[in-house]
């Protein structure tokens, strides 16, 4: 088959969907990645997988979403794909729409986690699903990364789909496990940091709704450094946290202790050399930053939202807290910064857990099978 794997940005392509693209291409059928231009689509192209750029914006603009629908049914007419699948949330609307109007075959959606939630006001919330529920009679197969959002597609009656499956989110388990104490040292000694500090790491986009205005909070009454890894990309909409980094520059007892690295390439060390992961956003899909943290052996503390609360087992593999609750946030980190056995048993459970569900090549095995794609 012909197919096109479609996304918003080329961070998305490049980080999250190359995997699948190969596994596909191993399995036989020809790729084309079509995402908005950027650099990292050098790094997709020299994987092996052929890219055409076209550009959509981030953004509910009508006028620069027609102009991406366009762009993308000539597109798909002149490569005549047997299969569009959609990823992320405008992509997949404009995408679902163009290859409807170009008359592509089968077209398949994966939800990474539905744009709307409950923190939701609800005006915009009720849109948004009305959209998905539009775009849904369209789609031929919709697939969900948490069990959450595929009980609320069949709810909502969000897709005209048969096919409604939860596959999970994974990670490469070769490039995420415990580390060594050279690595530990290596990089301690690089950004700064004790020997013997507790270090809690988050990354993620740098946007207010990842916490970061809560967690810089919550890091005022927590003995341990923090380190940031991650930026704000150029497509994003999201608030910034200017006026929060400014604060935590502006904080003599704090600034000392918070480390923004910007956008790392070292993630697996970075994991390997910290004690604490933690992720206190205010929506999700299933963040595979939580999954990184649990292959790596780290405990984690999380907020209770969707996809989070499938990853991390409260009390077991490591805690949740409610959205935006600044004290509750700082007291479990506290409590993991204080209890180096407690780290030790909730990282060893997660690693566990992460080895048993979220297996990266077991989740591509899954998605070829359900669409019918793996070699014969």
């Amino acid at each position: 088959m012909k197919i096109c794997q479609l996304c918003a940005v080329d961070f998305t392509m490049y980080r999250f969907l190359l995997p699948l693209c190969l596994a596909m291409q191993e399995a036989g059928h020809e790729v084309v990645a079509v995402c908005s231009p950027g650099p990292l689509l050098d790094r997709v192209e020299a994987a092996g997988i052929r890219c055409r750029p076209v550009v959509i914006e981030r953004s509910m603009n009508p006028f620069a979403q027609r102009r991406a629908a366009s762009a993308l049914k000539h597109l798909f007419k002149d490569e005549a794909f047997d299969l569009v699948h959609v990823h992320t949330p405008v992509a997949s609307l404009v995408g679902r729409y163009a290859a409807w109007r170009a008359g592509v075959p089968r077209i398949v959606y994966t939800a990474h986690g539905f744009y709307f939630h409950d923190n939701m006001a609800w005006p915009k919330r009720n849109l948004i699903i009305a959209l998905e529920w539009l775009a849904g009679r369209v789609t031929d197969v919709l697939l969900t990364q948490s069990s959450e959002d595929a009980e609320t597609a069949r709810r909502l009656k969000l897709t005209r789909a048969h096919i409604v499956e939860a596959i999970g989110n994974g990670v490469d388990t070769t490039r995420f496990s415990p580390g060594d104490h050279a690595v530990r040292r290596r990089l301690r000694d690089e950004l700064d940091t004790p020997a013997d500090a507790v270090v809690i790491m988050m990354t993620g986009r740098l946007v207010a709704e990842k916490g970061y205005p809560e967690l810089f909070g919550a890091m005022a009454g927590v003995d341990a450094h923090l380190w940031v890894a991650g930026d704000r990309l150029a497509s994003d909409h999201a608030d910034a946290i200017d006026d929060a980094l400014d604060r935590v520059a502006a904080d003599p007892m704090l600034a000392p202790r918070a480390h923004v690295l910007g956008q790392r390439d070292d993630v697996p060390d970075l994991l390997r050399a910290a004690d604490i992961f933690t992720l206190p956003s205010h929506r999700e899909g299933m963040p595979r930053s939580i999954i990184e943290a649990m292959m790596t052996g780290l405990p984690v503390v999380a907020t209770d939202i969707r996809g989070s609360r499938e990853e991390v087992v409260d009390g077991e593999t490591g805690i949740l807290v409610p959205v935006k609750d600044t004290r509750s946030l700082q007291n479990a980190l506290a409590r993991l910064a204080d209890d180096p056995l407690l780290r030790v048993r909730m990282g060893e459970a997660g690693r566990e857990r992460a080895l048993t569900h979220y297996d990266e090549k077991q989740v591509i095995v899954r998605q070829l099978e359900l669409l019918g794609l793996r070699a014969t």
